[in-house]
């Protein structure tokens, strides 16, 4: 991960599919960086969202950022609602970067209508290359009354990689989510951030101790 401490930028990659809620998970962390006074620049990629195409949101912190835009091996950290769209931007991860991955899977229409065949090692063969945390997102939130609250599950477990402790990320999403919804999302938060577990913590542990 970039050092941050010495004026360093971070780059972060949210891949999913349309209405998997990528957008408003990068408002939630977007949201938290600038209270933190990072500067913040934001870029998102829509493609066919509406009918399940392939969506990215792109994020770079640091102390100065003149860019949003993530170039091809230049991701520190991301974020992958859906297993297939993590092997589909794996070219933009850095050697060695943070994937928190989502293991679930939404079959997308290159496969539904075309027979493409769907990638079921998606998750192992990121593993091969990047330090990857799946988290089972979508069952947690079903666990918790609301399938739709998955994309916070999964930015609670990349909170934890994300090493801006400063942050408090809870205060963040009560003042991002509608009010009736908020006590959900906290819950589904605390729940990621849990599951993620002794995964995420050494990978953080890892990326805390690279030059």
């Amino acid at each position: 991960m970039t050092d941050l401490k010495h004026g360093g930028i971070t780059s972060v990659l949210l891949v999913g599919v349309g209405g998997q809620g990528a957008i408003l998970t990068s408002r939630i962390l977007t949201e938290g960086l600038v209270r933190a006074g990072y500067d913040v620049k934001m870029s998102e990629v829509h493609g066919m969202a509406q009918r399940g195409g392939s969506v990215s949101t792109q994020v770079r912190f640091g102390e100065k950022v003149f860019s949003p835009l993530v170039g091809l091996g230049q991701a520190d950290v991301m974020v992958a609602f859906e297993r297939m769209e993590a092997l589909r931007y794996a070219g933009y991860m850095k050697p060695g970067g943070i994937c928190v991955v989502n293991d679930y899977r939404l079959t997308p229409m290159s496969v539904a209508v075309s027979g493409a065949v769907y990638p079921e090692n998606a998750i192992e063969a990121m593993a091969e290359r990047f330090c990857a945390v799946p988290v089972k997102a979508a069952d947690i939130a079903i666990s918790l009354g609301n399938a739709r609250c998955m994309n916070v599950v999964l930015f609670g477990a990349a909170s934890a990689v994300l090493r801006v402790r400063e942050i408090d990320w809870e205060d963040v999403i009560v003042s991002v989510v509608p009010e009736k919804l908020r006590d959900l999302n906290l819950k589904a938060f605390r729940a990621g951030a849990e599951a993620a577990g002794t995964g995420a913590a050494a990978v953080a542990s890892a990326s805390a101790a690279r030059p």
